[in-house]
């Protein structure tokens, strides 16, 4: 799947978002390794901490349903900005490779990276002890 037509995934995600406090709506698209795309939004909550991104959103959706292999994300979000370092970190767990590809609100391709890019030297299961 290209950038553009996972990107499409992402903005129709982002009309779902719930985002009153910010107004600041964001949609992500995951891709497994399957095929299937799952979607995410942001949700915002009056407690601000409890608020959820669409990365993390879209990641709880695909483990939910038993998916756990990924091989890129695409991120609707005003400016084609970055996903913060909580939501890294969760990519992170579950492909550190993973395309990471950012559009604007429109869906406009504006910059492609990898998880292991925008977190360098991670933190990640093969650190654990067993």
């Amino acid at each position: 799947m290209e950038a553009e037509e996972l990107l499409s995934h992402a903005v129709e995600a982002r009309n779902s978002a719930y985002a009153p406090y910010s107004k600041f709506l964001v949609g992500a698209a995951l891709l497994a390794k399957n095929g299937e795309v799952f979607t995410g939004c942001n949700i915002e909550n009056a407690s601000y901490g409890l608020t959820n991104c669409a990365e993390r959103t879209a990641v709880f959706n695909a483990v939910s349903k038993g998916v756990k292999e990924f091989t890129a994300i695409a991120i609707a979000v005003p400016g084609g900005g970055s996903p913060c370092g909580a939501c890294r970190q969760v990519l992170n767990e579950f492909n550190p490779t993973m395309k990471v590809w950012l559009g604007d609100e429109n869906g406009q391709l504006k910059s492609e990276t990898s998880v292991d890019a925008l977190l360098p030297d991670a933190f990640g299961p093969e650190n654990l002890a067993e």
